[in-house]
Order: C-alpha cells, then structure tokens, then sequence
C-alpha cells in the first residue's frame, strides 16, 4: 500500500482527471439504463410461468388480460359502446366482456345469472382489457380519459404504470431529504465544517459512476434503481470517514501533510478494505438467488461498494490535500459528546442486559419465519393509495378476481370443450372464455375471420382465458392455482402452460422461498470466513456474526409481532443487505476491545470499547437509518417502501447489539476468546 499510496499522491492531477471524466461518461450513459417493472420476467428459466410466457408470446400476438375496468351506471347499449372505445385506444389488444360470452340483446334474465352478474351487476359493466406494456404509462392514461369520472381501474398494468410513473419522480425526492440530514450528522460528528462535503462529493462521484456502469447489465431491476444509490451512500460513508480520521490523527502527531496523509491511506486501508469486504460479500451472495432480482440487486450493490472503496482510498485523500487549508479555516470542535459515563454505565449493566436481550432473540428467530408474506406485486401499492382503493372498489361489486390464460394443444375439440366444462367446476373459478364457449365446436373456422380464430388458435395451441374468484395470492389464490393445474393435467398431462398475475406469485412463492436459506449460509459463511482472516480467531467471529443474526431476527419479527404482512422479496434481501451492511459495527467494536483486553482487564477493556467507538458506529448506523427511513416515507411503492423502513430500523438495532449485548458476550466468552484466537492478549492474557 505505500507504493500505491505514493502513486496517488504524486499523480494527483490524473486522479482528479480520472474520476472526473469517468463520472462525466456514467452521467451521460445513465438515461440509457433500461428499468424492469415487471416481477415476472425474474423468475428462473425453469419456472413453470417462464414457460408458459414464452409459449404464450411465440403463440399469440396479444397477452393476458391485465387491466380491469369498472364503469358504473350504464345501459347495455352504452356499455357495448365504452367497449368499442376502449378497443380502438393505442396500445389495447382486446376488450373483453359480457357480449363475447352471451347475446346480450336477448332478456339477461334468461342468461345463466352467475355468468350475466360476473360482467354486468348493479347497472355498472366490468370490462377485461388486455393492454401491451410497451407503452404502458400512455396506454393506461388514455384508458382513463375514457373512463372518465364513471369509472375505476385495476389490473397488473395500471400497478405497472404507476410504478414506471412514481419510482424514478421519487428519487429526486428522496435524494433531497436525505442528504440535507446526512449533512448535519457529518457536520455532528465531524471536526470541520467543510469536511462533510469532502464525503458528499467523493460518494456522491462513487454513485455517478456506478449508476452509469449499470450499462453493462442492460437492464436492472426497479427494486435495484430504487435503492442502489441510496444504500451506497449509506453503507459506505464510513469509509471516507475512517481515513480522514487517520489523517486528522497524524496531523496531531506534527507529521508533515503529505507524510500524514500517506500514513493514513497505509493505516486505514486494512480496516476499510474488511469492511468493504464484507460488505461486498454480503451483497454478492444474493447471486445465489434463483429469483433473479437477487443477482440484479447483488451485482449493482457489490460493484458501487467497491467503486466507493476504490474512491475513497484514491480520490479522497487528493481531494483533502486540496483542500488542507480550507479544512483548517473551517476547523471546529467536536459536538459530539463523551461516551465516557455510557462506557461505565455498559461495563456496569451489559450482563443484564444481555439476558434480556436473549429473551428477545429467541421468540424473534421464531416470528420472524413466521410472517405472513406477500410474494408478487400486490404489495407495491398501500391500502390508502388510489390504486388500492380503485381495485377494492371493484371487489366490492363483483368479488375478487383475477384472470388466467390457460394453454392447450390444438386439434381435440372434444377435449377442449370437456376440459372448460371440468373447469367451470373447479372452486372459485368464475368464467371460462374459450373457443367453445364463445363459437361452438360445431362451426367450421373457414365461417370466421381470421382475427375471430387467433384470438383463440394459433401457433398449435387453444387458448381458454379463466376467471377466477380470488385475489392474486394467498392460500385461496394459491389453492385455485394448483386446482387448475390439477385438472389441466387430467386431460392433457403435461402438455399445457397456464400463466396469469396468481400463477406468477405462486411461482415466486415457491422459488423465493426456495432461496432462502442458500442466501442467509452463503452470507454468513462468506462473512465468517473474512471475520476469521481478520481477527485470526475461531471464537471472535461467531459472537459477532450471532450479535447481527440477533439483531436481524428482531428487525424481521417486528411485522410479525404488529400483525403487518411483509414482502418477501425485501426479507430476503434485508437478510443478506442487514448483515453485510452492518456487521463493520461489529468489526470495529471487537478490534478495539482485543486491544485495549492487551492492557487492561475484561471489563475496563469493555468500557473503553464502548467509549471509544460509540460515536463511530453512531454515525454510520444514524447515516443508514435516515436513509432507509427516506425510502420508507418517500416511496409510494410498497416493496421498496418496506424495504427502506426495514432497513433503517435494522441499522438501529444493529449498533445498538453491539454497543449493547456485544460488550457481555465478549466478558462471558473471554477466556474462550484467550483459547481460540492467535496471539489474542499478549502477556496480558490473564488479566481479568
């Protein structure tokens, strides 16, 4: 590191130049990152959904049904006239409604009622609409201007386009209420006013660069662009703070300037690096996920962690030399207070606490498995947002329905008609809509234009499009997934693809779920391994990895315990992001009690320890907790919303494990530690 650090120093210029035209480029490439809204088209290559999708494209020219439409108070005669121009709007495949299903100019009394009340009820219609999500944002606009006052929207299309509408307006937002306040805890806790915008720039840089290297992946994820920078930000920060921290020290010592900053690059480097390491591995074991949002999110995290590490130990101390003077100009006290009297207070009160800290632990790792999960896309929007609202609205009329598009080989007719028969009994199916149905067995194709048959014949397949009574997931909707299943199979074994919004969380259900604990051994694996080569210890490594796995089951059990539903998706990735993001509390709290136990005994080394690093693991955790905060008040989608507030209150918990129930575990395991770790307390060792 000192020739590398001599190198940086002695090019300042081409550093500068460097950083400023790589985030220059990633500026300019940054609009040309493509953003995936869509839940589905992460889901593994052999899930059942994934199939089916890629029949259901090469077969037919128009997707699922995926927008419903509700239009209160019209006659039948208006209705049919809603659905001619609904039909002819940009972007719309096809409408469906009651008039595909049954002449609707003979008296409806004398019309199956259950079939009649499925499309029309109470004086409103209920259209299918099947929109193409290429435009999606425009196509569900003009959708309402239609609409109008009359009617409401629901459906996997008006969700995707609120998200493509909402999410990228919201960064901004965010951005803006979260740097202001990371400002002031850096102006806190730092010695210098101007210092803190040293961090802001040399992160902020970080960001610039990798949000515009995300061109190489294509396309990422909403998920990921929603909370890549934010967590960035927030995970790596400390970084910068624990070199100019080093290099104020150094300065104190009366080093010259150039001197004290290459020995703070050499001194710091070796605790950054772990954390940065460890933060890293935590975000690349979300490659293991078959759900591929995991690897979307892991990939992007890992590499702009390691453009931040790569920024601080190169850009930083260029950008500090700079600006010395400016520094100094702006120098100030600490405003921080002393941990001093909290140090005696843990060293005095940690075995309590710790007793009572397994009491909460325990019943967490229970709960926290115990959530009730929501898997797909119904928990982007909360029970107050107008997307609910207009969904709940249609439940009221009609019921809970989702659709699916079940696909059969074409040329059994008789097959076909008994198999929609054999569905129509299947608990909470509603409607079948098939060829069948709508045209008979009996009527020749040649009879029908061509439109009339691709609607439902093409590509060797017949299409039966269901609709069912449930919502989009849970056990009913699950339940009438695998009943479906079930009797597609009794006819035509496997040679069928069912696809629909219930049929892909049921799929997300069972591969997310599948994932699980892969991704938490991986993280923890990873992470103990580095824990070991660091502190060169079989003991030191478990109780730190047992404070973050405590801290992370109670962060998890707190929507358990309030009865919240929580999105799998963001449990899975808290898991890994949680433990990899704050375990360099854990790191730095464990460092200086080894080298303070060297002098001291076990409880004054505690003391110390708490003293010592309360204000450097304050400032990162309060960092991260504003910033998942952020996300969680700002956001109006309700996987990346939850997933923020997760996050921030796990940042808290997590410092406060270390700061509290660490301290007992390294006095009860003392002696433990003396065995296990090489070189643990020099000639020190049996000081108690």
């Amino acid at each position: 590191m000192n020739r590398i650090s001599e190198a940086i120093l002695k090019h300042r210029r081409i550093v500068l130049f460097g950083f400023f035209v790589a985030a220059l480029i990633s500026f300019f490439l940054m609009p040309f990152v493509n953003i995936n809204y869509t839940l589905s088209d992460y889901l593994p290559e052999d899930a059942p959904s994934t199939a089916a999708f890629a029949v259901l494209e090469q077969s037919f020219a128009e997707d699922i049904p995926n927008v419903s439409i509700y239009i209160k108070d019209v006659t039948i005669p208006e209705a049919v006239e809603y659905k001619t121009r609904l039909t002819a709007v940009s972007g719309v495949e096809s409408v469906l409604w009651l008039d595909d299903v049954i002449d609707v100019y003979r008296p409806l009394e004398m019309a199956d009622q259950e079939t009649v009340e499925a499309w029309y009820k109470d004086g409103g219609a209920l259209f299918s609409v099947t929109v193409d999500t290429g435009d999606v944002v425009n196509t569900v606009e003009s959708l309402r201007q239609i609409v109008g006052d009359r009617g409401v929207m629901a459906g996997e299309a008006v969700n995707l386009a609120a998200s493509q509408g909402t999410v990228m307006g919201e960064m901004p937002k965010i951005m803006l209420f979260v740097v202001p306040l990371v400002l002031v805890i850096l102006l806190i806790s730092t010695s210098s006013w101007f210092e803190p915008l040293l961090f802001l720039i040399t992160i902020g840089i970080a960001i610039l660069i990798n949000e515009g290297t995300n061109i190489i992946m294509g396309e990422i994820s909403f998920v990921t662009r929603a909370t890549s920078a934010i967590l960035q930000l927030a995970v790596s920060m400390d970084y910068a703070v624990f070199l100019l921290h080093s290099f104020a020290r150094f300065r104190q010592e009366g080093i010259e300037l150039k001197q004290a900053m290459r020995s703070a690059m050499v001194k710091s480097f070796s605790a950054i690096a772990a954390s940065a390491a460890t933060t890293v591995l935590g975000f690349l074991v979300l490659t293991l996920m078959r759900f591929k949002i995991g690897p979307d999110m892991g990939i992007v995290l890992a590499k702009g962690i390691l453009i931040s590490f790569v920024s601080v130990v190169a850009l930083l101390p260029v950008l500090a030399l700079t600006t010395t003077r400016l520094m100094d100009r702006t120098h100030h006290r600490s405003l921080l207070p002393s941990f001093e009297k909290t140090g005696r207070i843990v060293a005095r009160i940690c075995i309590p606490l710790a007793v009572a800290v397994v009491l909460l632990i325990v019943p967490g790792y229970l709960a926290q498995s115990s959530n009730q999960f929501i898997y797909g896309s119904s928990g982007m929007h909360s029970e107050d947002s107008q997307i609910k609202k207009e969904a709940n609205a249609i439940n009221e009329v009609f019921g809970e329905s989702v659709q699916m598009v079940l696909l059969v080989p074409d040329g059994e007719p008789a097959d076909e008609v008994a198999l929609g028969n054999a569905l129509e009994k299947v608990q909470d199916v509603k409607t079948v809509v098939s060829y069948g149905s709508m045209v008979g067995t009996q009527i020749p194709d040649e009879f029908l234009t061509s439109e009339q048959v691709e609607q439902f014949r093409s590509g060797g397949y017949s299409r039966l499009i269901l609709y069912v009574g449930t919502s989009d997931e849970g056990e009913e909707a699950f339940r009438a997934v695998e009943a479906v299943r079930q009797t597609a199979q009794q006819y035509y074994g496997d040679q069928y693809y069912l696809i629909g919004q219930s049929v892909v969380n049921y799929d997300l259900k069972e591969t997310i779920t599948g994932d699980n604990q892969l991704v938490t051994l991986a993280a923890v694996i990873a992470i103990g391994v580095v824990l070991l080569i660091t502190f060169r210890s079989l003991s030191i490594p478990l109780l730190l990895l047992l404070t973050i796995e405590g801290a992370i089951w109670i962060n998890l059990s707190v929507p358990y315990f309030i009865g919240d539903s929580m999105n799998y998706i963001g449990y899975q990735i808290i898991s890994a992001v949680q433990l990899g993001a704050t375990v360099d509390y854990g790191i730095l709290f464990a460092q200086h009690y080894m080298d303070n136990r060297k002098t001291m005994n076990k409880t004054e080394s505690v003391r110390l320890a708490v003293a010592g690093t309360a204000a450097s693991i304050l400032t990162p955790a309060m960092i991260l907790a504003i910033a998942g905060t952020a996300l969680g008040i700002v956001s109006s989608n309700g996987i990346i919303s939850q997933m923020g507030a997760i996050l921030g209150r796990g940042a808290v918990i997590s410092a406060a494990m270390v700061l509290l129930f660490l301290p007992a575990l390294l006095i009860i395991f003392d002696r433990i530690i003396q065995k296990t770790t090489l070189k643990a307390f020099g000639k020190h060792k049996e000081m108690i």
